[in-house]
């Protein structure tokens, strides 16, 4: 591998990570990547009807009341974010 090709490579990965907010980048923390996995995968299962009818059946819940209870989670996913230490 070439130091150009490893170039091309990383300016294909910035250019990803600007476009799309699900792919990370340099300054994002552990805690904001597990929200934004969280969050996704809400949001897929709510787009995805056989998913949703899935976990309805699963907790023995409607198909709207499961719709509603993943859009309450992508509320708070993860819990309350970590207090920031101030340098």
């Amino acid at each position: 591998m070439q130091a150009s090709d490893r170039f091309n490579i990383n300016s294909q990965l910035e250019h990803l990570q600007a476009k799309y907010v699900g792919t990370g980048h340099a300054d994002l923390n552990r805690f904001e990547w597990a929200v934004n996995i969280q969050r996704d995968s809400f949001a897929s299962y709510i787009g995805h009807y056989p998913i949703l009818a899935y976990f309805a059946i699963a907790e023995n819940e409607s198909i709207g009341r499961e719709r509603y209870n993943f859009m309450q989670k992508m509320l708070l996913p993860c819990g309350l974010p970590p207090e920031r230490e101030d340098d």
